[in-house]
């Protein structure tokens, strides 16, 4: 059986409502922007401060899930390893 793929004029519409999104996000970030840049020193800091441990969580938990991978992996070695030396 082939499975129903959708019609040109559907994908179209889908680019052109996510082209539209972006735009919109595009131009909600400028006023961000012009009031990071009239901000006091010291509440540029503090952005700064909470936008950098928010990266530091982010990076904390790459860093968890890759350790997760890494002892899956392991695993999965160690128990052919054990499988193949009882066969």
């Amino acid at each position: 059986m082939r499975e129903e793929q959708p019609a040109a004029g559907e994908l179209e519409g889908a680019v052109r409502r996510l082209i539209v999104r972006w735009r919109r996000s595009a131009r909600a970030a400028e006023p961000a922007i012009a009031e990071i840049e009239a901000m006091t020193p010291s509440a540029f800091r503090v952005l700064v401060a909470e936008r950098l441990r928010a990266v530091e969580r982010d990076v904390a938990e790459v860093r968890a899930r890759i350790n997760g991978l890494l002892f899956v992996v392991a695993g999965a070695v160690i128990t052919q390893l054990v499988l193949r030396l009882a066969a």
